[in-house]
């Protein structure tokens, strides 16, 4: 095999390392060879379930946070999370097995970009699965997000931010227990109906309101939801979203996915994925390949 190093033909042995890397990390960020790159974590997947078929499929979207430190090309200040970052985007499944994932810019919506992440992973397992489902945070509260999983028959739970509106409908439920304060949590649930100015239809909405012991107001959430289920469950479901949170961790702390340190976006990008690879193998061999006692344990045990 012969390499192209400063315009002239090398031999494997005569090029260096830092010369082969950087021959691989130009040919890698090549929009084809990126593209195709991020197709590849489906690709294994779908061999997996070749062999453990699910019969349906959870999806969860989550952006997180790549600190950077140092002159690497699209990185800005967040200020959600006070620092100069990359703000990457990722889908799981119930497995924890990470579907597909984007780098993008540090100043980026939690959403910007959801199209071009979840759609190929829902493309895939259309027609191959009896049902598909979705759970994501408020940062996915968008009306496109809704039509979308709607227009796909996606049972979803999204977390849906407070207004004056949604406060009103569940007044009778925020006013204190009469009584002596109870030293267990309080808990009540709601659904209703509700349409948003810039939505084209109704959707259900579940609120939770819980009343914590030693605290004066009480903690209120919202979900938007297609799903059927009693709002207790609908709420319990969404909460193990969390599992999502906790394999985002798993890549920061095992794969190290947040070390994005080279210049380009681009060579960046290229790594993230490369990330997202290692981190599937090691999911795969925590899920399928060891004994039954550990099969439950993080990466990085």
């Amino acid at each position: 095999m012969r390499w192209i190093v400063g315009g002239k033909a090398a031999s494997d042995a005569a090029a260096s390392p830092s010369q082969m890397g950087r021959f691989e990390t130009r040919w890698l960020t090549a929009e084809k060879n990126l593209s195709a790159l991020a197709d590849l974590s489906g690709k294994w997947i779908d061999s997996v379930h070749g062999r453990r078929r699910p019969r349906g499929i959870l999806l969860d979207m989550d952006s997180s946070v790549s600190p950077t430190h140092g002159e690497q090309e699209m990185s800005v200040w967040n200020g959600h999370y006070d620092c100069t970052c990359y703000h990457p985007l990722f889908v799981f499944n119930q497995y924890g097995d990470l579907e597909r994932c984007a780098l993008r810019p540090g100043n980026v919506h939690s959403a910007d970009g959801w199209e071009a992440v979840l759609k190929p992973v829902v493309a895939r397992y259309q027609g191959k699965v009896s049902r598909i489902y979705f759970r994501a945070d408020a940062g996915f509260a968008n009306p496109e997000v809704y039509e979308y999983l709607e227009a796909e028959r996606i049972k979803y739970a999204i977390r849906l931010p407070a207004n004056h509106i949604l406060q009103e409908r569940i007044g009778y439920l925020l006013k204190r227990p009469v009584g002596r304060p109870s030293n267990d949590v309080c808990r009540s649930h709601a659904s209703f109906t509700y349409q948003a100015g810039s939505w084209s239809q109704p959707r259900r909405v579940i609120a939770k309101v819980e009343w914590h012991p030693g605290e004066l107001y009480p903690r209120v959430g919202f979900i938007v939801t297609n799903m059927s289920r009693p709002a207790e469950n609908v709420v319990a479901f969404y909460n193990k979203r969390g599992t999502c949170e906790q394999w985002i961790k798993e890549g920061k702390g095992a794969i190290k996915w947040t070390r994005l340190s080279c210049r380009s976006f681009a060579a960046n990008a290229v790594r993230l994925q490369l990330h997202a690879l290692a981190y599937n193998l090691g999911n795969f061999l925590r899920t399928l390949a060891t004994p039954e006692p550990i099969k439950d344990w993080s990466l990085t045990a």
